[in-house]
Parts: C-alpha cells; sequence; structure tokens
C-alpha cells in the first residue's frame, strides 16, 4: 500500500527531468525541510534534472511557507515546476497565487490538514483525506525518501541510498517524530553508517572533541542536531543547508567552528529565558496554558524555550517573540494535547496558524494577542475537565 499520490509526484518530476524544465525546491529553514530539500536536490541531480533553485524562507520576517516574498523573487524562473517541502498545506491564497505566475506546484508536507487541500497539483501528504498508507506520522523528510525511492526505483545505488537515508534519519530525529514503524526503520537504517559518512557536513561533526565525550551516537547525533538548528543565514541558506550539501571539508570546518561559538551564546541566553519564564508562571500555576514572550524572546530560541517548559509544566505552552505589528510564536504540548486543534477553534485571532498537534506555531497581530491566549486557555480549561 503506497502513500497517495506518491506515483504521481514521482511521475510529473521525472517528466521534469526528462524535458529540462526548471525546478525549484522549496524547503522550510528547519532541520527536516533541509534535510529534504537536499535528498530531492542530489536525487535530481543524479538524474540530470535542471534544478535551477533552493528555496528557504525567512520564518521570522516573512512568514511561514509559501511567502509572497518568495514568489515575488522567484517569479523570474516561471514557468518551472515548485516542488515544496515541509510546508505549503495551509497555503491556499499563495499555491494559487503561485499557478497564476505559471508554476506547476508539488506539495510533500507532513502537516495537518487545516480542512481543505490548496490548489496544489499533485499533494504528497499522509494526513489528507484518501490515504489510505497505514503510517501517518513520517517527517517530511521521511516522505521525501519515499518520493526518492519512487523516482530512482533500481537505479538508487548502495551508496546513493545509504547518503540520502542518513539525511532522512537526522531530519526525522530532528523534528521529534514518534519512534515507530517507517521513522524507526528509517533512523536504524541511517544510524548504521552516520559515524563513517561520505558527507563531509556529517563527518565533521564527529571529528569535534565535544561530541567525543558523548557515549553513543544517539547522544552525539543531538548534540550535533542542537548545534546545526543555530540560525545562521547566508544568501539565503541556512547554515544546516550549506554543511550538509557542501563537499569541501574545509568549508563545513569553518561554519561548524563558527556554529560552535554560537550554539553557547544562543544556550546562554535560552537559560536567561528560562529562568524569566519560570519566575513570571509562578502565580500563573492555575492556568491551563503557559503563555509567555516578549521583544527579547529570539524566536530562533522559542522551540527549544516550549520544549523545556512543556515538560517541566505538563501544559501546552505557547512562545512568542513581539515584532513590529505582530507577534510570532512556537508552540509545545505534552502527548495527547492537540494545539492545531486549540489554535483551529481560536482562528479568529490569527494571521496563521498550523504544524503537528503537539508542536505548532503561529503569527497573531498585537491587537489580537491576549484574546487569542483567553480563547486558548479556555478551550484548554474544557478539554482538561
Amino acid at each position: 500500500m503506497a502513500l497517495k499520490n506518491l506515483d504521481k509526484a514521482a511521475a510529473r518530476l521525472k517528466e521534469a527531468v526528462t524535458k529540462g524544465e526548471r525546478i525549484i525546491l522549496y524547503g522550510d529553514a528547519d532541520l527536516d525541510g533541509v534535510c529534504s530539500a537536499i535528498i530531492m536536490q542530489e536525487t535530481l541531480k543524479s538524474l540530470g534534472g535542471n534544478v535551477v533553485r533552493v528555496y528557504f524562507p525567512d520564518r521570522e520576517n516573512d512568514g511561514y511557507g509559501i511567502t509572497q516574498k518568495a514568489l515575488k523573487e522567484l517569479k523570474t524562473f516561471s514557468p518551472a515546476l515548485l516542488c515544496a517541502m515541509d510546508l505549503g498545506i495551509s497555503n491556499f491564497k499563495e499555491i494559487k497565487e503561485a499557478k497564476k505566475l505559471g508554476f506547476d506546484v508539488i506539495l510533500v508536507d507532513h502537516h495537518v490538514v487545516l480542512g481543505k487541500l490548496p490548489d496544489a497539483d499533485i499533494i504528497v501528504d499522509p494526513k489528507q483525506d484518501g490515504d489510505t498508507y497505514p503510517f501517518k506520522e513520517l517527517a517530511a523528510c521521511g516522505l521525501t525518501f519515499r518520493l526518492a525511492e519512487e523516482i530512482l526505483g533500481n537505479k538508487m545505488s548502495s551508496a546513493m541510498r545509504k547518503s540520502l537515508v542518513e539525511l532522512a534519519a537526522i531530519g526525522t530525529i530532528a523534528d521529534m517524530m514518534v519512534r515507530e514503524q517507517d521513522n524507526n526503520e528509517i533512523i536504524e537504517e541511517g544510524m548504521e553508517t552516520l559515524e563513517n559518512s561520505w558527507r563531509p557536513g556529517v563527518r565533521a561533526f564527529f571529528d569535534i572533541q565535544e561530541l567525543k565525550k558523548f557515549p553513543n551516537i544517539e547522544s552525539k547525533l543531538q548534540k550535533m542536531i542542537s548545534i546545526l538548528n543555530v540560525r545562521d543565514v547566508e544568501d539565503g541558506y541556512p547554515a544546516s543547508f550549506r554543511i550538509l550539501s557542501s563537499d569541501s571539508e574545509r568549508e563545513v570546518t569553518l561554519i561548524t567552528e563558527r556554529l560552535l561559538e554560537v550554539h553557547e551564546l544562543r544556550r546562554q541566553q535560552r537559560d536567561r529565558l528560562l529562568a524569566k519564564v519560570r519566575n513570571d508562571i509562578l502565580e500563573k500555576k492555575d492556568e491551563s496554558i503557559v503563555f509567555e514572550g516578549g521583544e527579547d524572546f529570539d524566536y530562533i530560541l522559542l522551540g527549544g524555550l516550549a520544549s523545556i517548559i512543556s515538560q517541566e509544566e505538563k501544559k501546552p505552552t505557547f512562545m512568542y517573540r513581539k515584532m513590529k505589528e505582530e507577534c510570532i510564536g512556537s508552540v509545545r504540548a505534552p502527548s495527547g494535547q492537540d494545539t492545531v486543534e486549540a489554535m483551529k477553534h481560536c482562528k479568529e485571532y490569527t494571521i496563521t496558524y498550523g504544524g503537528h498537534p503537539q508542536a505548532s506555531g503561529f503569527r497573531v497581530e498585537h491587537k489580537n494577542l491576549e484574546k487569542f491566549k483567553s480563547c486558548l486557555i479556555e478551550y484548554f480549561k474544557e478539554q482538561n475537565g
């Protein structure tokens, strides 16, 4: 039993390669999206595909998903095939605009479908209606790896499979997907060769003295992921993309050394914010959620902060950065709490929202922030009885 539309997406991408069409790969800037983009880039290039651009949106400044700024920048490549990974399922307006600009659109996403599907040409998302594939919790990079298998078939060499499944394993672990079924298979296969990877960007981490003190591959990989998550963008490309796609040992060593320095500064900043949040929530123990933020909350730290506080307080945790006209937030929740459904209930106060039940995000105008918070508190109060 195959994922719905996997064969159609593979056929369309192979057609684009054969016809020499321009192909744009558009991924979220987190590790799941980055690994997805590299998997697809290397798959298509191995067949001689004309990948003209790999694009990652600036989530903090431009918004999540397929953005108007991105379309404005990418329209010079039209007509082209736009393959979006780890985003897009809630970009109804933007995908219509992309179609008007002359793009064919393939979505490879794993986020919750918000009631209806966007007007993309082909959608691969196990959470869409009519998808009978039994496992619904693949990361986007896992879906992209399955798509690569479908595209390449027996043309996928053993060496290429190893290099791609390593990326799928990294992205799946980084996105904190459940360790079950397909995900377990991908993680186990990817981790078999990770320490001896041909990829200079992976090898560079295992050569770091700091990682050598960790007792096993899993703990080393978690540290590697935390460093790769450091926000360091050059020419629109996250450091994780530049490291993992590079074939230059010198380049990856230089980037990795810089990331280590930034990572330590970020850790200190995160710890200061953690202390502040823990103090602020002492007087709000009766509230059904944790809802904290401000201008000094760096967006890149929100997910980590929310994850730690959610585990400590055993509550859905909403962390936000207050920007000029709106707030951008990251959400984490204990097992069994559906934050996407909660925000759907309070969507009249949001600009946009989406993600997974236990890991999601939102954008809200300043004027609606307190209303949004109150609505969420009431929602979870009712849900938790």
